[in-house]
């Protein structure tokens, strides 16, 4: 059985027993997250479809980990004034989540 569910604006398709890494939530590690913007659920025959949520449907985790991404670096060109210089970085902020259910 897998879920299509929405979070931090982004899809994101899961099953049970997977991990997988979202926008940012608050929480420790160990605390249930519960997920209940579930836009499809699979794995019957069809398949439910949302619109836009699948009537009763949720997902439910726990928290692995907190953390950050690799550094993306940010360049900028400028004709003739220091071209190619670097300017700027960006660490995204993300969540772990392991699945522990899907309730449809």
């Amino acid at each position: 059985m897998y879920a299509v569910i929405e979070t931090g604006g982004k899809q994101v398709r899961v099953a049970v027993g997977d991990v997988v890494r979202v926008e940012r939530l608050d929480g420790d590690v160990g605390a249930a997250v519960t997920f209940d913007r579930v836009l499809v659920v699979g794995g019957g025959d069809p398949p439910r479809v949302g619109a836009p949520v699948v009537d009763g449907a949720s997902v439910r985790g726990s928290i692995v980990e907190q953390g950050r991404d690799k550094k993306i670096l940010i360049y900028t060109y400028k004709k003739r004034q220091n071209a190619n210089r670097r300017r700027a970085g960006h660490r995204q902020a993300y969540t772990a989540v392991k699945i522990e259910s899907i309730d449809a």
